[in-house]
Parts: structure tokens; sequence; C-alpha cells
């Protein structure tokens, strides 16, 4: 593994939740915090990959952050992000032969601990993945009638909200129809999830659109503050990991598009497939170098592109 590279890390803090990307500890101190941080896992199909992308967190960090920052600063909701300032951290949280603060730097954010909401809030702009294949067999997607005659990657005439399953580690989030995500958290809770995911995605779009980026389509994922109502937003936004990013100069609907994301991963891992080398469950394949560097250049460009 590189020098620079950070699978996993090793704190001594309480509460390690070890996520597809980050590892997440509980904070000492007077309010409830946690602290979460990316390493350069990645993971496609809901499998962690056996290799790292070197690097990947502190570019995930930048983004989301930059994100969280704009979300905030447009009143539409508050977020979780208090800090990305590792100096802060205390020396208790290390220890011998762990992970080292040099090694968490630009790769940590320091955050308000939520009771996460179990449903993740998809907003679809474009037609293509599960919901590419949804509205091939139904002309929907999660109980949304669409117009006949979308072709594959086609914009659609307003974003969708389609909510989704928060499943385990290990098994797949199932996409889900608005009535059905009411019953399972609440119709007002939802349609305060629909409003917001709906308002950040359009206007996250509309800022990307000017980069030459198209926000095709992402995710987002809400809590409620401890002994609050408040919704906030929660964990990342609008990242590769989270979102397909489009070149805009480049988007012709029918066919699969350039991307700025993990899609050149997934591709190069569907072509394992179809040739009988990986079924889709773990562990997964060893990462060629050449899929790696062509991720990471993929990551570099959306974020230099949207932050400058």
């Amino acid at each position: 593994m590189p020098d620079d590279a950070l699978f996993d890390t090793d704190l001594a803090l309480p509460g390690l939740h070890r996520g597809k990307v980050r590892d997440v500890y509980d904070l000492p101190g007077p309010e409830p915090r946690l602290l979460m941080v990316a390493s350069d896992r990645i993971s496609a199909f809901d499998v962690v990959m056996p290799d790292p992308v070197p690097g990947k967190g502190r570019l995930l960090t930048e983004l989301s952050t930059f994100w969280l920052r704009f979300i905030e600063r447009r009143a539409i909701c508050r977020t979780h992000i208090i800090s990305t300032n590792v100096e802060t951290l205390p020396e208790s949280a290390f220890r011998p032969g762990g992970t080292t603060r040099r090694q968490l730097a630009g790769r940590s954010t320091i955050a308000r601990k939520a009771r996460v909401i179990p449903i993740e809030c998809v907003v679809r702009g474009y037609l293509e993945g599960s919901g590419w294949k949804e509205y091939q067999a139904s002309s929907s997607v999660c109980g949304i009638p669409l117009p006949a005659g979308l072709l594959q990657c086609s914009r659609l005439p307003e974003p969708i909200f389609t909510p989704a399953t928060k499943e385990v580690a290990g098994r797949h989030d199932e996409n889900i129809s608005f009535e059905r995500a009411c019953e399972l958290v609440g119709r007002p809770v939802m349609e305060r999830l629909r409003s917001l995911s709906l308002q950040i995605y359009s206007d996250a779009a509309r800022y990307a659109a000017e980069r030459g980026i198209i926000v095709a389509d992402t995710k987002f994922e809400f809590g409620m503050l401890p002994d609050s109502d408040e919704i906030i937003l929660v964990d990342e936004a609008l990242t590769p990991d989270s979102s397909r990013f489009w070149p805009a100069a480049t988007h012709a609907p029918g066919a699969p598009q350039k991307s700025f994301d993990k899609q050149f991963l997934r591709e190069h891992l569907e072509s394992l497939v179809a040739a009988g080398r990986w079924n889709k469950a773990a562990p997964g394949p060893k990462l060629p170098p050449e899929v790696i560097e062509a991720t990471l250049a993929k990551y570099r460009e959306a974020v230099a592109r949207l932050t400058a």
C-alpha cells in the first residue's frame, strides 16, 4: 500500500463505526460530537475494493466541506459540520502505533451528532442507473410516472425525489415510493426531506452547470439533533461517491456518459462480471494501477472545477 494511502484508522476513541469509506468515532466533550474520517477506500455495487485510491479521502473531504458550507450560506438548512481542524483533537485520541494527526489532516470532519433518519434521499435530474432500469420496465421511477420515449441519460422534465431504504452494510438499498417512505418515518418528516433535497439539488446543479458539470443525480442523508426535531444534513454531500457527475460538453442521451465519478471503476468491474471473473459479491477484485489512477484523476478534476 502506498505510504500516503489510508485504508482504515486506529484511534483511541470510542464508538468506532466503519462504513464503506468513512470511519466514525465519538468525540469526548460537553456536546455530542463525532469525528468522521474519509479513508481512501472505494466501493462499488456495495462492495469495498481491497485496494485504496491514495488521496481520495482528502478530495472527498474538500469537496463535501465546500458543499456543506455552500448549503449553509444559502440558509437551506443546517449541516453537521463543525470543523475540519484536526489540531483541536485531544492528544488522548491518539495511541502509540495508531493513526497519526498528520494522517488525519485534510480528511477529517468534526461533526454534530444526530439521529440519522433511515431513508436515502435520492434526487434524479437525469435518467440513469436503477432509475433507467425501472423506467424501461414500468415507464416510472419509484412510483413517479415519466413521459414515454425517454432515452438512457435523458434529462427529466424536472428533478424527481426518489427515496430508498438505508440498509446495513452488505445489503443493497431498495428504491421505494414516497408513500412507503412516509409509512416508515412519517409524512411530515418525508415532506420536509423532499423539500430540502430538491432545493439543495436545484441550487447545486445550477452552480455546477456554470462550471461545465451536470449533476445527473445524487443522494443525501439527514438526521435530527438530540432532544430536537430540527433536521440537518449529515454525512457527505455532492461528491463523486454519492453523485453522478457528467461533463456537460459531451452529454448525449442514448448511452452511458463520460463521467467525473467512479463510473470508470464500475465499467471496469462490469467487464470482469461479463468475463465471469467476478460476481459483484465480496471480496472485491484487485484493482489495476491504471484503474486507480484514472479514477483518482476524475475525482481531482471534479474537485478542481467545482471549488475553483
